[in-house]
């Protein structure tokens, strides 16, 4: 515009109008005047408008153009008028003059309206004169295009000029004018959109309302030209009158559709826009479209006329090709409109595509289709609206299968001629199944391959043909505007192009589908999972709104689309694919293929995926091969190969036998029974290829169809012979497979390529999300599953595939092993390394392995030492490990264990307990090397690596070696293993303080996650403080070790186990012993018990080997019995060392009962050994001292008040380089401050604990020394050494409890010491226990027995009074023991021999000499009862009757006592007995206490003084008179202690001792005597001393008491009746010897008898009278007539004394007269 309005431009069209008027005024000058005198005026009329411009010009000085246009406009009638006339004058000159002028004006638009009007009715008789026709077209067309000024009537006019030009006889101007037509009716459109433009109105939303075609009063102008304009094509197209384009005279219908055609392409958006132009569409063109196909639609090729009653219409091509562009038109622009009306439009041209259409409607309608698919977002739309409704055609699936069931048909296209294949091909209906018969196989053989591309399929063979540009529908028959006949089209034609289709179709809906899925998840990556997880509703897409429901609803549509087209698509690919000679054509098929296959995998269309895969894999392997395998793998997916899609059955091709390809590689197929070879096509090595890239490039998206493609790879990688190396890379490898596998060159130099590409398709793995690779790594796993089912039961090679690409899939992952290394390693150990066959399982340990080093020594991101969860994560698998049993595995294993520790030991942090864990599940039965390996791990890490590992892994440490000393293969390693027990408490105890705080820390840490997570704190030996625990864990293990069923380990570990809590004990906390002593000491005591009092009494004859055992320890509870020896006396001794420790401790008394009671189950079982050891550990635990405290541990227990404990030097354990001095109390703290030496006192505060003791020291003694029920060879009788050293035990024991020691503790101890002296010894022993028979020696036994009495009686004698009620108890026992002088003791029903008869070898019984004992009892009891004799307790008890009722035994024995010793001692004692007692007991006359006492000493007296024994036959004369004398001093105690107090004596006891003396003054004489021997035997002083008693106590002339006067008497009676009896005798005797003299003793007697009379009788005389009874008197005068008879006697001696007996007798001559007055009165 600013061209034509700048100023000069206005001047120069001034000038120009001005010389084109003079022009006209020139040429109408002579024949036209009128026209000349217009011009001129027109001229003046110009010169004033110039003129008045110039001025303007002048004042403004501007650019005024403005104003010189309008004035032109203004009066462009007047102007234009003089060359309308001339155009009149029909001058052909003038005419051309004048039409170049309007021209120009037009071309500078300042023609008005009516001037525009005037222009064209002159335009319009210039046509109906056919004048100038290509000027007015010409002039039409500016007039039009450079203003809008012509409307209505006039443009409609200006429109029907140019139709009617097209139709003129002229091909020049018809063509000009269909040209003009078509840019008239664009511009009549384009002054429309311009219009819209301008207003800034809305448009109008569209409605499909307004069913009044008449109602354009809403249109603007312009609109409502093109709405009259587009009616009127529509009306004409379809033959009927126009209503606008008044004067129309012909018209065609292909013109009338191009038109249409151009003007729906051109301005799609005036019929979106205005609802009157929609309605058009939809009322007038579509109909109009749909009437004009009927033809083609109702058409069957080949179907006879006569079947139809009216003849069916031929399709037309040149309309049916123009239909086809407007319908593409229609459907490309207006299908959001005509949404019904495309479906029908879509059905036709499925329709077209059928075989019974001509071949040139099927090239179009492909051509059509084709158009369609290269639009892909048209097919989202035909999907959204058709497909995705419920009762709508499913449009877009029909499409595919249409073309699908198009390419078949093309296939099945019979020979012609052939009406039987004809007919077959007809009832093929679409996507029906395809059941061609198979032809006879022409396998193309190497360098018969056909060189032109194209398709082969059972005969058929179709050439492919270059037909368009990928992704652009350049069609070839849709072009053919010109053509009237239909063309004919070359073979292969329709092919190409639907296999086009096909491609672009693939391709465009990925390419859109991907970009969109691309920015969906740029926009909002978070929701796109969620949107995966919806399922695909439809939903209405005006309603969304925000991404994700946007996202939802695309994807709805997405997965429509693939749903739709997939199975149509597959079956043709797949047909094509199976058809393809072309290594072009086929890669292309592959490629859409994996297109696809990526496409439903992103979309997660699984089922449609796998089959995209399927197809790509069952191209790889060769023809029957596949279907064996994939119909394994994909059983579960895929389960006919059919496809079922909404009633549609599409069946899977499976490729054709006659492969035209090369043969590339001929090899064995991987299965379990290989039968003959398989060959490789170099087409199947392209699908390998395409397989190879779907993994590597969509390896995200394959999911669960990694099996499907895993599977094929191994089959392939088994075929062409390729097998794992090193890291799980595949490599060529022939050696191994024999004769069966034939490569050629060509698959040769591909196999590195190929095996390079298959490790880097594994490297990129690296590159999947996790989800994929999980994926990956499940088929991984399914696939070396199949493997292994293959491998079962035969040693043939297995595939190794998928192991090895398991192991290359890990280490290329390291980055994020953490991800798939649970199921990667859980494979690997449960199924991989558990397989019997040998090589599978190797590499499944090597992989692990392998896999487990790298993750190791990778760095990681943070650093493994950071991310212990990772660390652990990598380790457990080897930890895993240890459930399998075969051996070859677990040395791999313990190697790899080996590697890391060398390689990595110092930075294991947490992954310690796992690595130790290998260590310590190696078992026993996992043999020697095993074991030995193992432990050599473990003593690495002990020597080297204890201060590297986090101290709470120190406890595995501990159980682990622990185990080992369990291990019994190989005794060393045990015994080693309990020395490396000792170098870690050593470590332990080193870095002691370290380790405490380290663990302390630890444990902090998981109490607070304890407490966060609610749950108590779990570990062993809770609530010790950690360290201790670790103690405990320690001292546990070596506990267990301590009940090895091996001697060897046993005592060593019992050895460590004390050594290392006397040792290092200090260390534990105070409140820890409790476990320790619980928990470890009577634990393991109470195992040994167990143990021991089960152990087999049968002998061992060797101990393996050559080792002989000694006899002391051949049977196994021998060699426990040294166990209980060694664990008891160890914790006996830590009691007794740690006492200090212990007794603070809330239950120590509990602890003590339990210790007891394990010392009494030892001391009381049938093992001289345990039960003396038991004794010497109670000893132990009794000692006196306790040892003092460590001051330096600053968690003194409470301060209990113990008395002081000495200081007992410092202690020092091994292995400590400090002293500890302990402290116990406050006591203890000032005694190290004061002067003095603090004071001993050896008494524990508790006497429970004692009592607790003195308790079991009870039940031990009466247990033990209880006689058994039977005996037999076996029965157990305690050992000498065991009772003396129970015995021994009691002194001490006494000490504590001697306040409390009552009656009845004494009487028990009293039944102990009683049978303990009873217990006989076997015969073997006595040689070493008993001293020989003579020597009078005391066993250690009794000594100990008579030091626990002895003890006891001091005790008593410096204790309270309520304690010296025992004394008589302690008489009671020593008076038993004197009983045994005499008479042995019974042990139960015991045969015992005497020692002289016993037999060393054999085992019996030897009863000991108890004479010694006897004594030595005897002579305590003396002592005793000479301190003890005025004791009340003593006197009340009847102590003294009690000791002379005892000594009768051996004293009425005398000569058979079994010693002679004893009646010697037991009279000496008796005597002296006596002579302290008897005082006492006349002190207590009155009371009655002694009564009983005289008649048993009487009875004593008597039995001792006249014993039934006889002497010995060699006894010495010395000897006799020696025995003599003792009783003579007997005697002698009568007359000094008894008879002079006879008035404080019971009269029957004075009287019994006078009948004695009586007795024994007479000389008792046994008959047997010889005469020599009665010289001695008499005795004579004895008789004589009992005479002289009787008679001393006759001369009692002081009589003080009656009581005397009693004693008096009866002495004399006695007197008088002996010295009547004797002489009786002796002239009885007299008379009957004859001349014989009589025995030496008889006269001596008789002598003694006569001098005792004489005697009397003065006596007599000399006592008072009433002192003397009458009776007597008359005894006396009764004698005489006796003694005158012995006057005959001839013994001188006798005479003599006679004489002197009878001289007194002159006294009683004369009885005195008291007497006589007496006798008279």
């Amino acid at each position: 515009m600013s061209g034509t309005n700048s100023p000069e431009a206005v001047k120069k069209l001034l000038e120009n109008m001005q010389s084109d008027l003079r022009a006209l005024s020139l040429e109408c000058k002579k024949k036209f005047p009128p026209v000349k005198e217009a011009a001129e005026s027109g001229i003046i009329k110009v010169k004033t408008i110039a003129a008045r411009n110039t001025e303007i010009l002048a004042v403004m000085n501007a650019d005024m153009s403005g104003n010189a246009m309008p004035a032109l406009k203004e009066n462009s009638s007047e102007v234009v008028q003089p060359f309308l006339m001339g155009c009149g004058t029909k001058e052909p000159k003038i005419t051309q003059l004048c039409l170049a002028a309007i021209q120009r004006l037009m071309s500078h638009e300042v023609v008005s309206e009516t001037a525009a009007g005037n222009i064209i009715n002159m335009l319009w008789q210039l046509m109906e004169n056919s004048l100038e026709e290509l000027k007015l077209l010409q002039t039409v067309l500016v007039l039009l295009t450079t203003n809008t000024v012509v409307h209505d009537e006039a443009l409609s006019k200006a429109i029907v000029l140019c139709f009617r030009l097209h139709f003129t006889k002229d091909n020049i101007t018809n063509n000009t004018a269909a040209a003009t037509v078509r840019q008239v009716v664009t511009v009549v459109f384009e002054r429309m959109v311009a219009e819209d433009e301008h207003s800034d109105i809305e448009p109008p939303v569209l409605i499909q309302g307004n069913s009044n075609r008449r109602s354009v009063s809403t249109l603007k102008p312009c609109a409502k030209d093109a709405y009259m304009l587009f009616q009127d094509l529509c009306q004409l197209v379809n033959a009927d009158a126009p209503y606008w384009l008044v004067g129309m005279t012909e018209m065609t219908r292909t013109f009338g559709l191009e038109l249409l055609e151009s003007v729906l392409n051109d301005f799609p958006q005036v019929f979106l826009q205005h609802q009157e132009f929609s309605f058009l569409l939809k009322e007038r063109v579509c109909p109009l479209v749909i009437k004009l196909f009927s033809p083609n639609i109702k058409f069957r090729q080949g179907s006879s006329t006569s079947s139809s009653p009216a003849p069916v219409e031929k399709p037309y091509f040149p309309i049916c090709m123009r239909l086809l562009r407007v319908v593409s038109v229609l459907i490309k622009q207006f299908y959001s409109l005509l949404v019904t009306e495309c479906e029908i439009f879509l059905s036709l041209l499925v329709k077209f595509l059928d075989a019974d259409k001509p071949q040139w409607l099927r090239a179009v309608a492909v051509e059509s289709i084709h158009r369609l698919c290269v639009q892909p977002h048209l097919l989202r739309s035909f999907c959204q609206s058709y497909d995705m409704k419920q009762h709508s055609t499913k449009v877009f699936r029909d499409i595919v299968n249409a073309l699908g069931s198009f390419i078949q048909s093309l296939f099945l296209v019979p020979p012609t001629g052939n009406p039987a294949a004809s007919n077959q091909a007809g009832n093929n209906n679409a996507g029906g199944p395809v059941s061609a018969p198979a032809s006879s196989g022409m396998v193309g053989i190497g360098g018969g391959v056909t060189l032109l591309p194209a398709f082969e399929y059972r005969g058929t063979w179709i050439p492919i043909l270059t037909i368009t540009v990928q992704g652009s529908a350049k069609a070839t028959y849709l072009e053919m505007l010109d053509k009237v006949e239909p063309p004919t089209i070359p073979e292969g034609y329709a092919m190409s192009v639907a296999f086009h289709c096909l491609l672009d179709l693939v391709r465009g809906i990925t390419t859109m589908i991907e970009g969109e899925l691309g920015e969906a998840e740029t926009e909002c990556p978070a929701v796109v999972e969620e949107a995966r997880s919806e399922s695909s509703e439809q939903r209405d897409v005006q309603s969304v709104s925000d991404p994700a429901d946007k996202e939802t609803v695309s994807r709805a549509v997405w997965e429509e689309m693939v749903s739709a087209c997939w199975c149509g698509l597959l079956a043709a690919l797949s047909l094509l694919l199976d058809a393809s000679t072309d290594e072009a054509a086929t890669e292309n098929i592959l490629k859409a293929e994996l297109t696809m296959a990526a496409l439903c995998g992103r979309l997660g269309l699984v089922t449609s995926r796998d089959a995209f895969i399927t197809a790509i894999c069952k191209g790889s392997l060769p023809p029957h091969y596949a279907l064996t395998v994939l119909n394994a793998t994909t059983a579960a997916t895929l389960s006919n190969k059919s496809y079922s899609i909404q009633g549609h059955s599409v069946m899977m091709i499976s490729p054709s036998s006659e492969s035209h390809q090369q043969v590339v590689a001929v090899g064995q197929p991987l299965a379990v029974q290989p039968q003959g070879t398989v060959m490789l096509t170099s087409k199947n090595i392209q699908c390998m290829r395409t397989l190879l890239n779907l993994a590597h490039c969509h390896g995200a998206v394959l999911g669960t169809s990694w099996q499907l493609v895993l599977a094929t790879l191994q089959h392939l990688v088994w075929i062409l012979g390729l097998k794992p190396s090193g890291g799980g890379a595949l490599k060529p490898g022939r050696a191994v497979e024999g004769p069966s596998t034939v490569l050629t060159t060509a698959v040769m130099t591909d196999l590195p390529v190929i095996s390079n590409i298959l490790s880097r398709l594994f490297e990129s793995s690296q590159y999947l999300d996790d989800v994929s690779l999980h994926h990956l790594i499940n088929a991984l796993c399914s696939l070396s599953l199949e493997a292994m089912d293959m491998a079962y039961g035969n040693n043939k090679e297995p595939s190794l595939f998928a192991v090895a690409k398991l192991l290359e899939t890990g280490l290329v992952n390291m980055h994020r092993i953490e991800i798939l290394w649970r199921p990667l390693t859980g494979h690997l150990l449960e199924k991989v390394c558990q397989h019997p066959n040998s090589r599978m399982r190797e590499w499944g340990a090597e992989a692990l392995t392998s896999l487990i080093k790298a993750g190791l020594t990778f760095n990681h991101e943070p650093p493994l030492t950071q991310n212990q969860r990772l660390q652990l994560l990598l380790l457990n698998p080897l930890k895993e490990m240890s459930s399998i049993n075969h051996p070859d595995i677990r040395l791999k294993q313990l190697e790899c264990v080996l590697q890391i520790l060398q390689s990595q030991g110092d930075s294991l942090g947490p992954g310690w307990p796992l690595v130790l864990g290998v260590m310590g599940a190696i078992r026993n039965d996992q043999g020697e090397s095993l074991i030995r390996t193992a432990f050599q791990c473990l003593q690495l890490v002990v020597t080297d690596f204890l201060p590297t590992m986090p101290c709470s892994c120190l406890q595995i440490v501990v159980d682990v070696a622990g185990s080992f000393g369990l291990h019994n293969q190989e005794l060393n390693i045990s015994l080693t293993s309990i020395g490396l027990l000792w170098n870690i408490s050593d470590y332990f105890f080193q870095r002691g303080e370290t380790i405490e705080k380290e663990l302390n820390k630890e444990e902090a840490a998981q109490q607070k996650q304890a407490e966060e997570k609610g749950v108590s704190l779990n570990r062993p030996f809770h609530p010790a403080p950690p360290f201790d625990c670790l103690w405990l864990c320690l001292y546990a293990k070596l506990g267990e070790l301590c009940v090895d069923p091996r001697p060897a380990v046993r005592k060593s570990a019992g050895q460590t186990l004390f050594s290392t809590i006397g040792a290092h004990g200090t260390l534990l906390q105070h409140s820890t012993w409790h476990t320790v002593i619980w928990k470890v000491l009577f634990h393991l005591l109470d195992r040994v018990r167990e143990s021991s009092t089960t152990a087999d009494k049968e002998k061992i004859e060797s101990g393996g080997g050559n080792i002989l055992i000694h006899h002391s320890r051949d049977t196994a509870e021998k060699q426990w019995a040294e166990t209980w020896v060694l664990t008891l006396a160890g914790v006996a001794r830590i009691f007794n060392t740690r006492r200090y420790l212990l007794q603070p401790l809330g239950d120590f008394s509990r602890a003590w009962d339990v210790l007891l009671d394990h010392i009494q189950s030892a001391a009381l079982s049938k093992n001289n050994e345990v039960s003396l050891a038991a004794l010497k550990s109670f000893q132990e635990i009794l000692q006196l001292v306790s040892p003092v405290r460590d001051s330096e541990k600053p968690e003194t227990p409470p301060v209990v008040n113990v008395p002081v404990p000495v200081l007992i030097g410092n202690i020092s354990g091994p292995g400590l380089n400090r002293s500890f001095v302990r402290t116990d109390s406050i006591g203890d703290k000032l005694g190290r401050y004061s002067a003095e030496p603090p004071v001993v006192t050896d008494e524990l505060e508790d006497l429970n604990l004692w009592w607790a003791a003195w308790n079991t020291w009870y039940k031990i003694g009466s247990e033990s020394t209880k006689p058994p029920v039977t005996f037999d060879k076996l029965t157990f009788i305690p050992s000498q050494p065991f009772l003396t050293a129970l015995i021994q035990i009691f002194p001490a024991l006494y000490q504590h409890i001697k306040a409390g020691f009552n009656m009845d503790d004494l009487h028990k101890l009293g039944v102990i010491l009683h049978s303990a002296v009873s217990v006989p010894i076997s015969s073997d022993a006595s040689p070493f226990i008993l001293p020989s028979y003579t020597e009078a020696v005391l066993t250690s036994l009794q000594e100990a027995v008579l030091t626990a009495l002895d003890v006891l009686q001091k005790a008593i004698c410096v204790g309270p009074e309520n304690m010296q009620i025992m004394y008589p108890a302690i008489f009671d026992q020593l008076l038993a023991f004197v009983e045994f002088s005499c008479k042995p003791p019974q042990y139960g029903q015991l045969e015992t021999k005497h020692i002289a008869n016993a037999k060393y070898n054999q085992a019996e019984w030897v009863a000991l000499n108890y004479v010694p004992f006897a004594e030595r009892s005897l002579e305590v009891v003396v002592d005793l009862y000479q301190k003890t004799a005025c004791h009340k307790a003593v006197v009340n008890e009847k102590v003294l009757q009690n000791v002379i009722k005892t000594l009768r035994v051996p004293l009425g024995l005398k000569y058979s006592c079994p010693s002679e010793s004893t009646w010697k001692l037991a009279v000496a004692s008796l005597l002296k007995v006596l002579s302290i007692g008897l005082p006492v007991a006349r002190q207590h006359a009155s009371s009655g206490k002694f009564d009983s006492m005289w008649p048993e000493l009487a009875s004593t007296l008597e039995d001792f003084l006249f014993t039934k024994s006889i002497p010995p036959d060699n006894l010495s004369i010395q000897e006799f008179q020696r025995n003599e004398s003792i009783d003579v001093e007997v005697v002698q105690l009568i007359s000094a202690e008894i008879l002079p107090y006879a008035n404080l004596i019971p009269k029957a006891f004075v009287g019994q001792m006078m009948t004695m003396l009586n007795r024994g003054s007479i000389h008792s004489q046994s008959p047997s005597f010889t005469e020599a021997e009665i010289d001695i035997r008499l005795r004579e002083e004895f008789s004589k001393m009992c005479f002289e008693t009787l008679l001393q106590f006759s001369f009692s002339n002081k009589v003080t008491t009656p009581q005397e006067g009693y004693i008096s008497r009866m002495a004399l009676t006695v007197l008088l009746k002996r010295s009547q009896d004797v002489l009786h005798r002796y002239i009885e005797d007299e008379r009957l010897s004859g001349k014989c003299p009589l025995p030496r003793q008889q006269v001596t007697e008789i002598i003694f008898v006569l001098k005792a009379v004489s005697t009397l009788i003065d006596s007599l005389k000399k006592t008072q009278p009433e002192n003397v009874d009458g009776n007597t008197w008359a005894q006396v005068i009764a004698l005489y007539p006796t003694l005158v008879e012995c006057i005959t006697c001839s013994s001188s001696e006798v005479c003599s004394a006679l004489k002197e007996a009878l001289v007194p007798f002159k006294d009683f001559m004369q009885p005195p007269a008291s007497k006589v007055q007496n006798g008279e009165s």
